[in-house]
């Protein structure tokens, strides 16, 4: 028969710690008082006094002494308590993101959650769950980007899990104003946070990034989820029409060996042409591509970029705008060097 752990009898975080102990002990062999108290952010001192604790309580710990010791429990014995929370149910989702569960204050949901799973499996499940947390780590923000934690996160999240209606200042790009939220879901995109949103008393979904959310107010009272809202092909869709508005400008351009390789390299969406879809390359090596862009102005800032590895085919307005930009930079820098002391301004 399993004891009875009497933990409940010591402050909250006392008796979580020690049922994390529990846990850690019961997906292990075995464990050592420096692993357990650098797994649960304590001092050694206070894992042996833990340890302590639980002795008293009847569970069977044992401690084994020399190189290969450390804590372990009576083989064959194994605590009944891994019951999920429901902040650990929320968490389970996020428990291979830990920044994100930590944004979201499912932190130590998260890993508690993790360790209540791993308990419950068989022995040998055990081993290769460990396996795989050292050897997969999921980092969901894009090189050279910095996560954009938002001031509301927590608030916003809260009201997602109960289905409560929430004002908000909202900062779009046109303009600044309230708006009373029926929030449906959270996503995670590259490191930011946004929401999927229906105003109250309209039907359409719309997507709000959290960052631009100044105030938050709760709102009055709670909504009805729509029954046939799937919060995963919501985002598929909305993405695909997002980023089909936001580059809708077609342009060809001839790229070198090198910038073909810098734009594999940033992921860059686009087309090679072959010489049938009239994708004449140009110099030899070169490589004539379709690129969907947002705008002129744009276009020509992102094609000054290559520098003189790249050469828009069309269209024309396009190729005009980089050559009034290029020309631009020519004659300050010209200038500069001037004014430095460096070879004075020419007109060829």
């Amino acid at each position: 028969m399993t004891p009875c752990v009497v933990i409940c009898e010591s402050p909250p975080m006392k008796a979580s710690r020690l049922l994390s102990i529990l846990m850690l002990l019961q997906s292990h062999e075995r464990m050592t008082a420096a692993a357990l108290a650098q797994a649960l952010e304590v001092s050694e001192r206070t894992i042996l006094r833990d340890m302590d604790h639980l002795s008293a309580a009847g569970v069977p710990v044992w401690a084994e002494r020399g190189r290969e010791g450390g804590f372990c429990l009576r083989p064959g014995w194994s605590t009944q308590l891994t019951g999920m929370t429901e902040a650990e149910a929320h968490a389970l989702l996020l428990a291979g993101l830990p920044g994100p569960a930590t944004e979201l204050g499912l932190g130590e949901a998260a890993l508690s959650a993790r360790l209540k799973l791993v308990a419950s499996l068989p022995t040998p499940l055990r081993e290769q769950a460990a396996e795989v947390a050292d050897r997969l780590h999921i980092d969901p923000v894009d090189w050279y980007r910095a996560p954009d934690t938002p001031n509301h996160l927590r608030d916003v999240a809260d009201a997602v899990w109960r289905s409560r209606r929430i004002h908000v200042r909202y900062a779009s790009w046109r303009r600044t104003v309230w708006r009373e939220l029926e929030p449906l879901g959270l996503i995670l995109k590259a490191g930011a946070w946004y929401i999927a949103a229906r105003e109250a008393g309209q039907r359409d979904v719309r997507s709000y990034r959290l960052a631009s959310v100044l105030e938050f107010l709760p709102g009055r009272g709670s909504f009805k989820r729509p029954r046939n809202f799937e919060l995963a092909a919501y985002w598929r869709e909305s993405q695909a029409r997002f980023e089909a508005e936001l580059r809708p400008l077609q342009v060809r351009v001839r790229l070198s060996p090198r910038a073909l390789g810098w734009l594999v390299q940033t992921r860059g969406p686009h087309v090679e042409l072959r010489s049938e879809q009239g994708g004449d390359a140009g110099p030899a090596g070169w490589t004539q591509v379709l690129l969907a862009l947002e705008s002129i102005e744009q276009g020509a800032r992102q094609i000054l970029g290559y520098g003189g590895e790249a050469e828009v085919v069309e269209p024309s307005a396009l190729r005009t705008r980089v050559a009034e930009l290029a020309e631009r930079v020519r004659r300050q820098h010209v200038s500069v060097a001037g004014a430095d002391g460096g070879p004075p301004a020419t007109n060829r």
